[in-house]
């Protein structure tokens, strides 16, 4: 497939709303990788998706915010938390794109807790900060987690150019993601989203020290990511799952 196939923001979601969440001041760190490299750890019925003969992994770091579910008033005890992922970009028999978590770490452990309950996602409990400074024209945003249980950690710091809106194919295939696909049990479930348009703007890695990438199951990757971009955030629906047919 090619990036521009991907749906536009926005587009009607997909099943009955059952959440919604803000992700604000998004840090995406990207890494090109081989299919081979990665394709064990895809779900039954899920491949690579590629780009130009490759694919990604991402490193996506966040605030989540006002976390609601179905028609419930904002979570705020605990629905607004630091977020780390690690995540591949996977297509189905049908042709539909979405994520591969491999790892979440979230400092909520309710949140971890009811995401691992409800989804079988891949959450974990930890420590975790998340602040910036804002100027004129550039911005620096610094992360940092430390799993409570093991040694996995992340200490990452970006300084943004916020006057250079990005939007390029590349840039759409790494961001523009529609549906999260996870084992559960000895079935795939395939869960939708919608949200607006992501405000992409290029960034650059100016401290990077972090274990989750080879936690998550690749290892071998440059300490410089190939794709660096920072977003103010959007918000995101999700609509109730789906199974996927047995192969």
């Amino acid at each position: 497939m090619a990036a521009e196939e991907i749906l536009p923001a926005g587009a009607p979601l997909e099943g009955r709303p059952i959440a919604s969440q803000g992700w604000r001041d998004a840090a995406f760190l990207h890494w090109r990788v081989s299919p081979r490299q990665v394709e064990h750890l895809y779900p039954t019925g899920v491949v690579p998706d590629l780009l130009d003969g490759e694919t990604w992994i991402g490193l996506i770091a966040f605030r989540l915010e006002d976390a609601r579910v179905g028609r419930s008033p904002s979570l705020r005890r605990w629905g607004t938390f630091t977020e780390v992922n690690v995540r591949l970009y996977g297509v189905d028999a049908r042709g539909r794109r979405g994520v591969v978590f491999r790892s979440l770490e979230a400092a909520s452990l309710p949140a971890v807790i009811g995401a691992r309950a409800l989804f079988s996602l891949p959450y974990y409990w930890a420590d975790m900060t998340e602040s910036h400074r804002v100027g004129a024209r550039h911005s620096t945003h610094e992360y940092t987690s430390r799993r409570r249980f093991g040694d996995a950690r992340l200490d990452l710091r970006v300084t943004v150019d916020r006057l250079r809106p990005v939007d390029t194919p590349t840039s759409r295939f790494l961001t523009a993601r529609w549906a999260l696909f996870q084992e559960r049990g000895r079935r795939v479930m395939r869960l939708p989203n919608t949200h607006e348009a992501w405000t992409l703007f290029p960034a650059e890695v100016t401290h990077f020290e972090s274990n989750l990438l080879e936690r998550a199951g690749v290892s071998g990757l440059s300490a410089v990511p190939d794709s660096v971009l920072y977003s103010p955030g959007v918000r995101a629906w999700f609509g109730s799952g789906e199974r996927l047919p047995l192969p």
